[in-house]
């Protein structure tokens, strides 16, 4: 039977590398982040170990003094789990719980656990199933605990391996059956959309909470689910929107973070589809984040990825009641002015009035929503004039509700 070592407590220490390609301040801004994917996970971090390297070490991720430190804070403070900030390979995994007597989870492995807990539709939970089994397969060996203390001789040949290949195919054939149970769904919801018609397709999309579900429920009176922590909404919701007199699909897409595991990419593929498959992309920015012009180059990263860069996309700076900038005295504004200091208008003033193409609103409070319907309206007229350029309802107009005035 497998033996799996049990957190003692909600505690966590948070631990990373600050090395060649990440440096101190980029380091600080991934553990802040991944410090609130712990608290979205159940978790509460209570410290954070960091150490210089001019790259991760194979072995242990982190050089063996420093996880000694860590391993005699874990017992003094009586901590359950230790979080590492990069996706650690199963030879590290099995060397740090040599020396740590606590659960070891990575970047990815928390992840997969958020995902986890927020599936709520049977799709939902299948494609975090299949990336949780991707990840499992090469780390099958951390679970045998039982058999770790086999030194191997006469009479220790065999038994454990044999458990272990087992349990590989045992994955393996699960991993299998899910894919082809997402084979079959995939095409379901191939026919969904294309049931859909020749409707206009909006998607929203962005970094993970920027306030898309909020927006999505302003925009088309709904109630989809939306909440102050990471990955709040996992499951694609479609609406249909009217703004004046052109109906189109609204789709609210999972939200992206940096190091996205790629096994999630592969098994959310026909969630990021309804983003491939849409006319106008909205993308969606929290302005208030100190950091979301990184944010802003993760997603475009991720759009990549999915041949999806070159949509027509209307960036929305959202959030802009939380947005607050540094002060600075006049005698300092010279050697210290830096972007951290930057007025909404300063930003408005920057790339982002290279073109029309940008809007800056609060989908919370509601603040400058006309400017965005606006907005949007004129995009999607674009799109739909070349798609029904003989229709005669467009020089008539409607209300929300798609009424006739």
């Amino acid at each position: 039977m497998i033996e799996e070592k049990k957190a003692t407590s909600e505690k966590a220490v948070l631990i990373a590398v600050v090395s060649q390609l990440q440096d101190e301040e980029k380091t600080t801004e991934y553990l802040d982040e991944l410090e609130f994917l712990t608290l979205t996970a159940g978790g509460r971090a209570v410290k954070r170990f960091t150490q210089k390297l001019e790259k991760p070490n194979p072995k242990t991720f982190i050089g063996t003094g420093k996880l000694e430190d860590i391993a005699t804070y874990i017992e003094q403070h009586n901590i359950g789990t230790a979080i590492f900030d990069d996706e650690l390979n199963p030879a590290q995994l099995r060397n740090i719980e040599k020396v740590l007597d606590c659960k070891i989870l990575d970047r990815t492995n928390l992840i997969l656990d958020i995902f986890a807990q927020r599936a709520q539709t049977s799709y939902a939970r299948t494609q975090v199933e299949l990336a949780q089994c991707q990840y499992l397969l090469p780390r099958l060996t951390r679970l045998w605990t039982h058999l770790s203390r086999q030194k191997g001789g006469i009479g220790m040949r065999g038994p454990g391996e044999t458990e272990i290949e087992t349990d590989r195919r045992i994955v393996r054939d699960k991993i299998a059956l899910l894919k082809k149970k997402l084979t079959v769904i995939d095409k379901q919801m191939a026919v969904q959309r294309k049931n859909r018609g020749k409707m206009v397709r909006v998607a929203l999309v962005g970094y993970t909470n920027v306030g898309k579900s909020t927006l999505m429920n302003v925009v088309s009176k709904s109630d989809v689910f939306a909440e102050n922590k990471l990955f709040a909404t996992l499951d694609t919701t479609v609406r249909k929107v009217v703004i004046k007199n052109i109906p189109f699909l609204l789709t609210d897409t999972v939200g992206f973070i940096r190091k996205l595991p790629t096994q999630l990419i592969e098994s959310f593929k026909s969630t990021l589809d309804e983003v491939r498959e849409a006319d106008l992309l909205l993308h969606v920015v929290d302005i208030s984040h100190p950091n979301f012009e990184d944010h802003i180059t993760s997603v475009n990263k991720i759009l990549d990825e999915i041949e999806s860069i070159n949509k027509p996309t209307i960036l929305v700076f959202n959030k802009i009641d939380a947005y607050n900038h540094e002060t600075i005295d006049d005698d300092d504004l010279v050697t210290k002015f830096s972007k951290a200091h930057y007025t909404l208008n300063d930003w408005k003033k920057t790339w982002m009035n290279s073109g029309d193409n940008c809007l800056f609103i609060s989908a919370l409070n509601k603040e400058n929503l006309d400017d965005f319907r606006k907005k949007v309206f004129e995009e999607v007229k674009k799109i739909h004039i070349q798609r029904f350029p003989y229709n005669d309802y467009l020089y008539y107009e409607y209300d929300e509700n798609g009424e006739g005035i």
